[in-house]
C-alpha cells in the first residue's frame, strides 16, 4: 500500500491542490471573504484523486477525471456546448468494463460525500467566524437560521418584548424531536463515523495557531480516513432490521446529543444572561423531549413486531442506565468536598450505618460519624442502584427475567433526581452554588430530559387493524360486522364499552396473526413501565371512532396509564375533513374527561403531497392547522400539532427555521412536535455542532413564532390560493392518477422498480405488494424523481395553477408578488420550489427518457418536460426573479460545485439501467427473497462477493450511482 505523507507526494497546504488546472477553472467563484469551501473541496478532491491512483492506477484516475472535466463543462455552459459534452460522458462511461464501472461509480459517490462534508466544515467555520467578529445574522442567514443569541436580541430590542416575558416562554416551551426509521439513510454507519473523522481533520487542518508538524500529521490522518472510507463497502448486503435501526438512531444519543443537551441548555443560560436575567433556566423545563417511532412504527411494515417493541423499550433503558451509571461515576469523583447541610449529612450517615447494619442507633450518633465526603456517600447509594437497574435491564433483555426485584432498582426518573437536588441544595446553601451549577446540573438536566427510558417510544398503527380487530370481537360475540356499522353506531357501542366494565373477550376471541399482532402490542405497553412510551399515532384516521376504538383496545389490554391517542391526517380529503372529526371527537363528554384538556393532532406530509401535489397540500395543512387550533379553543383545549415532515420538500423538508415561522399563528403556541428522518438526523445530530444548531434552529424559530406570531393571509390572499391550489390539485391529478400511461412512464423512466434492492430500511417500498401509485410509499415516489433530477411531485401542479391565475387577471401578478413579499407562508413555499429547480435538469431526465423509454411513452415525457420549463418561468416571475437562487449565492455555489460529481452518476444510473433491463435475466421483486438458482457476481476490485441475478458488475453499479445521487441532492427521500 503506498504511503500518502507528505515525503511521498509533497504536498503542502500552501499549494492546496495538485489537480489539473482545467479542474480548478471549472469551480465556482468564492461568495464572501469568509468562503474557504472552494479551498476545503479542492483540497478533498486532491488527496481523493492521489488515493485512487495508488489504488486502481493511472487509467481509472484519468478516467474520473476526465469525467469530471465534461460533466463540469456540461453544467457550466449553454446551448448546444453542454449537450455535446454530456455526450462525450456518456461515451466514455459506456465504454467501461463492470469492473471499472463499480470503481468509477463508487469514486464519484464517495468525492459528493468529500463535497458535503466540506460544505459542513464550510458552514462551522463561517459561522464560528462571524461569533468572533460578534456580528448579527446578515439578511441571508436570517432567513435559514436561528441563532438564540440574536433571537432574544431581536425579541427585545426590535419587537419591545421584555426579558422576563422571553425567560416565562421558555420555561413553558416544549419541541419534541421525534426520531424516526423511515429507510432514507442511504449510507453506512460505519461509512459515517468515517466521515466525522474526516470533518475534524479538515477543521483542524485550517486552524490559525497550527504547526507544520501537526499540519502534517492531521494530512495524513485525513488522506488514511478518506482512504478507510474508501475500501468500506458502501453497499448493505442485507436490509437492516427494526432493532438494527433503533440501535443506529441510538447511537446519536451516546454520541453527540447526550453531551449536546447540556451544552445547549447553558448557551440558553448564557444568552438570558446577556438580556439581563440573571436566574438560570430550572432544571426541570421541558425545553427539549425526545422520542422515536424506532422499533414502535408498524404501519405497513410486518417486521415490528411486539417482540421487537419489547426488545427496543428494554435495550433504550439499558442504553440509559449505561449513560447514567457513567456519568455519576465521574460526578463521585467531582464532588469529593466534605462541607454540607445537616440535612444531606444526616441522609449520608443514615446510609453509612444501613450499610454497616446498625441503622436503629443512626439517629443519636449521627453528628459523631465523620462523614468526610458526604456526597460521595450519597451519589455511590445512586450508583449503586443504577448498576442494578442496567443489569436487571440486561438480564431482561437476554432471557426475559431477572433475579434483581424492581426495588433493587430505580424504577422512575424522580426517584435518581431526588437525591441529586438534595446535593444541590447543599451546595447552594453552603456558598457552593457555583460548583452546583456544573455537572450536577448538566447531569440533572440530562436526567430530567431523558428519563429512564432515553427516549419515549410511539406506537403507530393503520386504522384499519383496528377495524379488524374490532369486527372480530364483534362478530364472535353475535352483533354483527363492526365494519359495517355507521360512524354513529360504532361510536355509541365504543362509548357503552368505555363507560361500562365489562371484559369484551377472552382467550376464546378467533384470531387470525394480524389480530394477534395487535393484541399483542396493546399488551407489551401494559407488561413494560409506563414511562416507555409517548403517543399511540393512529395512521389514515378519518372519525372519532378511530380514536375511541384504541381507548377501548388499550383498557381491554389493561394498560394502566392509557397512553395519548394521536390521530393522523394525511391524505386531502382527511385533512380536510379533520377539523370537523375533532369537533365531534370533543363533543364527547367521556372523551373531554379523558384527555384532562390537551390534545394531539398529526399531520401528514408525505402522502398528502402524493394525494394532491405541494402546492395543494401545503395549503390544506396550512388551512387545517387553523381550523383545528380554532375547535380546539371552543372546547378550552390545548391543542398540540405534530408535523410529520419528510427531508425532501416534496415530504415536507427544508431549513427548520422557515418551516416553522411560515406556520399559521397561534398553531404552535411554545408546543411543537417534529419528526426528524432518515438522512435528516445525520445531518441534525452526526456531530457536536450539528446537534447544537438543531436544537438552537428549534428552540430559538419556535420561541420567535409564539412571541411574534407570522401575519394571517389576507382575504384576497386566501380566495386566490383556494383557486390555485384547486387547479394545482387537478393538474396534478390529470397526470399522476388519470394519465393512462403515467405508471407505466414512471416505472420506466426512473430507478422506482430497482429502489428496493438498496437494503436502506426495513420497511417495504409498498404499502401492498401489487397496486399503482397510491399504493406507492411516498419515499420510494420522492426518491425515484429525484434520482432523475426531475423532481416532478414537488413542482407538477404549480405551472397549471399560475397560469390560470394570469390568464383570469393581470392583477393576480401583483397580488402573487405581494403574497412573495409579505407572507412567510407562501415566501417558504416558492423558495423551496425554487431551490428544487436549481437541483432538478431536464436534460438528464431527458437521457433517461431516451435509454429506458418505449417509443410510445416518449411524447409523455417530452410534454413533463415542457411543463417542467413553463413552471421554472412561471415561478421565477411570481418571486421576481431573472434565474434561480438569484437572493442566495452561497447556495447556489454549493450546488454548482456539486454538479461536475454528480452528472457522471446520472449518466452511468442511466445506462446501467439500459443494460439490466435489456437483458434476458429474470429480475425478481426486490420485495422478496433471492431464489436459489440466483446468478453470481464477484466484484474484486471493491472486495465485494454477492450473489444476484443481474449480469456481473450491475447490481453494484446502479446502487453505488444511487447512493452517490442522494448524497449530492442530500436527501433520498
Amino acid at each position: 500500500m503506498a504511503n500518502h505523507g507528505f515525503t511521498s507526494h509533497s504536498h503542502s497546504l500552501e499549494k492546496m491542490a495538485s489537480i489539473d488546472a482545467q479542474m480548478r477553472l471549472l469551480a465556482p467563484r468564492k461568495v464572501s471573504e469568509d468562503d474557504k469551501l472552494i479551498e476545503y473541496d479542492a483540497l478533498l478532491l486532491d488527496r481523493f484523486l492521489d488515493i485512487l491512483q495508488d489504488l486502481h492506477g493511472e487509467d481509472v484516475k484519468e478516467t474520473v477525471q476526465k469525467c469530471y472535466e465534461l460533466a463540469g463543462q456540461y453544467g457550466k455552459t449553454d446551448g448546444q456546448g453542454d449537450m455535446e459534452k454530456l455526450g462525450e460522458l456518456k461515451d466514455v462511461l459506456d465504454s467501461l468494463d463492470p469492473g471499472d464501472s463499480i470503481v468509477v461509480a463508487s469514486s464519484f459517490s464517495h468525492m459528493l460525500n468529500l463535497s458535503n462534508l466540506a460544505e459542513e466544515v464550510q458552514i462551522a467555520y463561517r459561522r464560528r467566524a462571524k461569533q468572533k467578529r460578534g456580528d448579527l445574522a446578515d439578511e441571508n442567514s436570517a432567513l435559514t437560521e436561528s441563532d438564540i443569541e440574536e433571537t432574544f436580541d431581536r425579541l427585545v430590542h426590535q419587537l419591545g418584548k421584555s426579558p422576563i416575558e422571553i425567560f416565562e416562554a421558555l420555561k413553558n416551551q416544549t419541541v419534541d424531536l421525534v426520531l424516526t426509521a423511515h429507510p432514507t439513510q442511504s449510507v453506512r454507519r460505519s461509512l459515517l463515523q468515517k466521515f466525522s473523522r474526516i470533518r475534524n481533520c479538515l477543521s483542524q487542518l485550517y486552524q490559525k495557531d497550527i504547526t507544520n508538524d501537526e499540519k502534517q500529521e492531521l494530512d495524513e490522518a485525513l488522506q488514511r480516513e478518506i482512504q478507510a472510507a474508501f475500501r468500506t463497502d458502501e453497499i448493505r448486503r442485507t436490509p437492516p432490521t427494526p432493532q438494527d435501526e433503533m440501535r443506529a438512531g441510538m447511537s446519536y444519543f451516546h454520541e453527540t446529543i447526550w453531551k449536546g443537551l447540556p451544552k445547549f441548555l447553558r448557551r440558553v443560560d448564557t444568552a438570558l444572561k446577556s438580556i439581563g436575567v440573571d436566574e438560570r433556566l430550572p432544571y426541570n423545563v421541558p425545553l427539549i423531549q425526545f422520542s422515536s417511532w424506532m422499533g414502535g412504527d408498524r404501519d405497513g411494515n410486518p417486521r415490528v413486531t411486539p417482540e421487537v417493541t419489547r426488545d427496543v423499550c428494554l435495550l433504550a433503558r439499558l442504553m440509559a442506565s449505561n449513560l447514567y451509571f457513567a456519568q455519576m461515576e465521574d460526578l463521585m469523583f467531582e464532588l469529593s468536598m466534605w462541607r454540607c447541610t445537616d440535612e444531606l449529612r444526616a441522609r449520608a450517615v443514615q446510609l453509612e450505618a444501613f450499610n454497616k447494619k446498625d441503622a436503629k442507633h443512626y439517629i443519636e450518633f449521627w453528628k459523631q460519624i465523620p462523614a468526610s465526603e458526604p456526597f460521595r456517600v450519597i451519589l455511590g447509594e445512586v450508583r449503586d442502584r443504577l448498576y442494578n437497574t442496567r443489569e436487571r435491564m440486561r438480564q431482561m433483555l437476554s432471557s426475559g427475567k431477572s433475579d434483581i426485584t424492581e426495588e433493587e432498582t430505580f424504577t422512575s426518573a424522580d426517584m435518581i433526581l431526588e437525591p441529586l437536588e438534595l446535593c444541590y441544595r447543599s451546595l447552594c446553601e453552603t456558598g457552593d452554588q457555583n460548583i452546583a451549577d456544573g455537572s450536577l446540573l448538566d447531569f440533572m438536566r440530562q436526567v430530567s430530559c431523558f428519563g429512564l427510558s432515553l427516549v419515549k417510544l410511539d406506537i403507530r398503527q393503520e386504522s384499519e387493524r383496528h377495524t379488524d380487530v374490532l369486527d372480530a370481537i364483534t362478530t364472535h360475540l353475535g352483533m354483527g360486522s363492526y365494519r359495517e356499522w355507521t360512524e354513529e353506531k360504532r361510536q355509541d357501542w365504543l362509548l357503552a364499552e368505555l363507560r361500562g366494565r365489562r371484559p369484551l373477550f377472552g382467550s376464546d376471541l378467533p384470531m387470525t396473526d394480524e389480530i394477534r399482532d395487535v393484541l399483542d402490542t396493546f399488551k407489551v405497553v401494559a407488561e413494560l413501565p409506563q414511562d416507555s412510551f409517548g403517543a399511540y399515532v393512529i395512521s389514515m384516521a378519518t372519525s372519532p371512532s378511530d380514536v375511541l376504538a384504541v381507548e377501548l383496545l388499550q383498557r381491554e389490554c389493561k394498560v394502566a396509564k392509557p397512553l395519548r391517542v394521536v390521530p393522523l391526517f394525511e391524505r386531502l380529503d382527511d385533512l380536510e375533513a379533520a377539523p370537523a372529526a375533532m369537533r365531534r371527537l370533543f363533543s364527547i363528554d367521556w372523551y373531554l374527561n379523558r384527555i384532562n384538556g390537551k390534545q394531539e393532532v398529526m399531520i401528514g406530509y408525505s402522502d398528502s403531497g402524493k394525494d394532491a401535489g405541494r402546492l395543494a397540500a401545503a395549503w390544506s395543512m396550512f388551512k387545517c392547522q387553523e381550523d383545528l387550533v380554532k375547535v380546539a379553543k371552543q372546547f378550552g383545549i390545548k391543542l398540540t400539532i405534530f408535523h410529520g415532515r419528510g427531508g425532501t420538500v416534496g415530504r415536507g423538508g427544508g431549513p427548520t427555521h422557515l418551516a416553522i415561522l411560515s406556520q399559521p399563528p397561534d398553531t404552535i403556541h411554545g408546543s411543537l412536535r417534529v419528526t426528524v428522518q432518515g438522512e435528516v438526523i445525520e445531518q441534525s445530530f452526526g456531530e457536536e455542532h450539528l446537534c447544537f444548531r438543531t436544537l438552537q434552529r428549534f428552540t430559538a424559530a419556535t420561541l420567535e413564532h409564539g412571541m411574534h406570531p407570522p401575519i394571517s393571509p389576507k382575504p384576497e390572499w386566501r380566495e386566490l390560493m383556494d383557486e390555485i391550489s384547486r387547479v394545482s390539485t387537478e393538474e396534478y391529478r390529470s397526470i399522476v392518477f388519470k394519465h393512462p400511461q403515467f405508471v407505466h412512464y414512471f416505472r420506466n423512466a426512473t430507478p422506482e422498480t430497482e429502489y428496493g434492492r438498496m437494503n436502506i430500511g426495513s420497511r417495504p417500498a409498498k404499502r401492498k405488494p401489487s397496486g399503482g401509485i397510491e399504493s406507492l410509499r411516498a419515499i420510494p415516489w420522492i426518491f425515484a424523481w429525484t434520482q432523475t433530477r426531475f423532481h416532478l411531485p414537488v413542482w407538477l401542479g404549480f405551472g397549471g395553477a399560475f397560469k390560470a391565475a394570469f390568464q383570469k387577471s393581470n392583477q393576480n401578478v401583483v397580488l402573487l408578488r405581494q403574497m412573495y413579499n409579505e407572507w412567510p407562508f407562501f415566501r417558504v413555499t416558492i423558495d423551496l420550489i425554487e431551490m428544487v429547480f436549481a437541483k432538478g435538469d431536464p436534460r438528464i431526465a431527458a437521457l433517461y427518457d431516451e435509454l429506458l423509454v418505449s417509443d410510445e411513452l416518449k411524447p409523455l415525457g417530452e410534454k413533463l418536460r415542457v411543463m417542467y420549463a413553463e413552471t421554472r418561468e412561471l415561478l421565477l416571475k411570481v418571486a421576481g426573479h431573472e434565474d434561480v437562487l438569484q437572493g442566495n449565492p452561497t447556495l447556489k455555489q454549493r450546488l454548482r460545485l456539486r454538479e461536475p460529481y454528480i452528472t457522471p452518476l446520472n449518466v452511468q444510473q442511466a445506462f446501467t439501467l439500459k443494460k439490466i433491463r435489456d437483458q434476458s435475466f429474470h429480475v425478481r421483486d426486490p420485495e422478496t427473497p433471492k431464489g436459489e438458482n440466483s446468478g453470481k457476481q464477484s466484484s474484486e476490485l471493491v472486495g465485494l462477493n454477492t450473489t444476484t441475478e443481474y449480469p456481473p458488475g450491475l447490481e453494484d453499479t446502479l446502487i453505488l450511482t444511487m447512493k452517490g445521487i442522494a448524497a449530492g441532492m442530500q436527501n433520498t427521500g
